[in-house]
């Protein structure tokens, strides 16, 4: 199967399609929605990567992120979080497996035959995005919500030859060292704690894999998150920046949850941030 639009909706001069694709990584259709501003193109490129239990549509909703994108002519691309459907292994905990992918290649059995998202992000998803799309390939930037704040500082950190600015709301900063992510990496990658490391931000960055790729990473972190203290853990990432002479600017917002009313208050710096940077691209 190409690649199918679902719907289109007008939003803010621009249009919204909601698509779907095979994906050759994770061997199932995928889902995602897609922003094009208003204008011809080729227009820059902003990926989103949602957190645990989402899909392609939960940031589509509530964000409300398509006005500052219209304004600033930012095409945005928000994928679902794991493959889905019959035969695709899953798990009756909210944190693992469907809507759990963590962007990461699985290598454990039963997920390893479908649960490839690193590939699925920066192969096939880019792949189906510039083939139907008028986006500029060369001015990517990611960004995302709790587990998907951790996908977008890795998948930069891992690729950054495909991305020239990265940010996160309320991110899970070191993943090897907190129970949602102790869970997801002994299920998909085993007991290695060595194979953890290539995809933790904070133990990235510790390692040199920023290597001034980037001139600063921006993360907005609500001071009521509920997860703040046992999940997200910003003081390690920090810690990792400080080490490493990377830049970070860390926005401690005060009395913000980790919900999407959190995101919906910044998304316009965010997005502004971004075409910022990928306009000097």
């Amino acid at each position: 199967m190409g690649l199918e639009v679902l719907q289109r909706r007008r939003v803010h001069g621009g249009e919204l399609s909601y698509c779907r694709h095979d994906s050759a990584a994770t061997g199932t259709p995928m889902r995602f929605s897609f922003f094009t501003p208003p204008g011809t193109g080729p227009v820059p490129l902003l990926v989103w990567l949602s957190g645990l239990t989402c899909t392609e549509d939960n940031f589509t909703t509530k964000a409300g992120a398509y006005g500052a994108a219209a304004r600033h002519g930012v095409a945005i691309c928000a994928p679902d979080t794991s493959p889905r459907g019959e035969g695709v292994a899953d798990d009756p905990a909210y944190d693992l497996g469907q809507g759990a992918g963590f962007y990461v290649d699985a290598t454990e059995a039963p997920w390893a035959s479908c649960f490839k998202m690193e590939t699925y992000v920066v192969r096939d998803l880019l792949d189906a995005v510039k083939a139907a799309f008028k986006v500029d390939a060369a001015r990517r930037g990611v960004f995302g919500h709790s587990m998907g704040g951790h996908g977008a500082l890795t998948l930069a950190l891992r690729h950054p030859e495909l991305f020239g600015s990265v940010s996160a709301f309320a991110p899970i900063c070191s993943p090897s060292r907190c129970p949602w992510g102790e869970k997801a990496f002994t299920a998909y990658l085993g007991p290695d704690r060595a194979a953890w490391a290539e995809h933790d931000a904070a133990r990235l960055i510790e390692a040199g894999a920023a290597r001034g790729r980037f001139d600063d990473i921006l993360i907005d972190q609500g001071t009521a998150d509920e997860f703040l203290a046992e999940q997200l853990k910003p003081e390690l990432l920090q810690a990792a920046c400080e080490a490493a002479g990377q830049r970070l600017t860390l926005r401690m917002q005060e009395g913000y949850d980790h919900s999407y009313f959190f995101m919906t208050s910044f998304i316009d710096d965010h997005i502004a941030w971004h075409a910022e940077r990928l306009a000097e691209m």
